[in-house]
């Protein structure tokens, strides 16, 4: 096996040490935030408490792309990845002291740890990919589906975690897997030392901090799409959807959180599929087409829900719609992730992908802040329309980004399914 490796490509050894080195972070990161909300709720910290908990892992998401595609063009993207993995083993050794240092400040500075590590090794994968593709193959098939693969993996691979962080806690208790999870990292980390090249993504020019701000006008177009259609997502997903399904529908704890885990498992396989989905059409029009078609969802979900008469309706409604919105959205957030990376500058790639992401993060805060405020004063539906409001906006930006010719698509080139 260690030989077919070592016969492989460079650029194909690299992106599986890269998406390796993203799936072991995910896997973490997704156990720990199903740890911290089932072990916390055990102690006793309200809904609130339990919530306040996660809000600097998510603000810090908009610092730490901005700063950390800077550092990464600056120093590589190796040394960014290994920063994020070395900063989510702090964060973890920081909930292994006794549980009455357990306060809400101090799990909050750890959850800020562990923010911005998710975000620099989010930026770095992403990154990095555009750095591994052969020259002159960004706009064709092998881009978009190293890209595709790389999201897609990473969030069925979150799903697996929350399932994970409920059965550590369960056989080990939570000090246990805290430490058998920083162990694990720590393993993670030690083969990126060893292996990952060491100018990954470094630009020839040093770029100054004030080039954190793009000055791409497509990729400020792109950014903006993106933060509203991250935000139409969470305003209604975070906060809204699982205290409807708990108060309306009944369901208990762990049903709520196991449906969601099976959603975020789905939605991370059609996001590796997403190049099949769309075929040859990747570009402009399909950003706008697949944007356009996501939009309408949640506004027939919100008609659906006020039918009266019906009493098994509204689980049909919210459950199939939510699961066609996670399909639709999935397709959407690969063509994203695929245009950024092809749309960036070849030298110094990390700066266009961190603002990019910095818009992401941006979006998941304001859709998370949105979503609880909203459901507090007009309930699911309100929230439901909002996020529709926010797809259409995402399709009128969209419609100012540049035209282009559908790519061409080669044979023969890693991922081309060609053979």
């Amino acid at each position: 096996m260690i030989a077919r490796v070592a016969a492989l490509p460079r650029e194909v050894r690299q992106y599986l040490l890269v998406t390796g080195n993203y799936w072991g972070f995910t896997l973490t990161d997704g156990a720990l935030r199903m740890l911290v909300v089932l072990y916390f709720h055990q102690l006793g910290y309200s809904a609130l408490e339990v919530a306040l908990l996660f809000l600097f892992y998510e603000f810090f998401g908009v610092v730490t792309n901005l700063v950390g595609g800077w550092l990464g063009a600056r120093l590589g993207l190796n040394r960014t990845m290994n920063l994020g993995l070395g900063l989510q083993i702090v964060a973890l050794a920081m909930l292994l002291v006794p549980t009455v240092w357990l306060t809400v400040p101090w799990v909050m500075a750890a959850q800020a740890l562990s923010g911005i590590a998710k975000d620099l090794n989010k930026m770095s994968a992403k990154s990095a990919i555009k750095t591994l593709v052969p020259a002159g193959d960004e706009g064709h098939t092998a881009l978009y589906r190293w890209v595709a693969l790389l999201t897609g993996s990473k969030n069925a691979l979150k799903g697996v975690g929350f399932f994970l962080g409920g059965l550590l806690l369960t056989l080990i208790g939570f000090q246990g897997a805290i430490l058998a999870m920083a162990l694990m990292l720590v393993g993670v980390l030690g083969l990126s030392l060893a292996r990952l090249d060491a100018d990954l993504g470094r630009a020839k020019a040093k770029p100054k901090f004030r080039e954190i701000l793009s000055k791409s006008r497509a990729i400020n177009i792109l950014s903006a799409a993106r933060m509203f259609l991250f935000g139409a997502r969470d305003v209604w997903f975070v906060v809204a959807l699982p205290v409807f399904l708990a108060t309306q529908f009944g369901w208990d704890h762990w049903r709520v959180g196991g449906f969601l885990a099976l959603w975020v498992i789905g939605y991370g396989a059609v996001q590796a599929l997403a190049p099949r989905i769309t075929g040859r059409h990747s570009g402009r029009s399909a950003a706008i087409l697949w944007a356009a078609g996501l939009a309408a969802l949640p506004a027939l979900i919100a008609l659906g829900l006020q039918v009266q008469g019906l009493e098994w309706l509204p689980h049909v409604v919210l459950l199939g719609g939510l699961l066609l919105f996670g399909a639709v959205f999935a397709v959407n957030s690969s063509l994203h992730s695929f245009l950024i990376v092809k749309l960036a500058r070849a030298d110094g790639v990390s700066l266009d992908v961190g603002f990019y992401y910095m818009a992401n993060a941006m979006g998941r805060l304001i859709g998370t802040l949105l979503s609880g405020w909203l459901y507090m004063t007009g309930g699911l539906s309100a929230t439901l329309w909002v996020s529709s409001a926010m797809l259409v906006a995402t399709v009128a930006i969209s419609l100012a980004l540049p035209r282009e010719a559908s790519p061409h698509i080669p044979s023969g080139l890693p991922g081309s399914g060609t053979g």
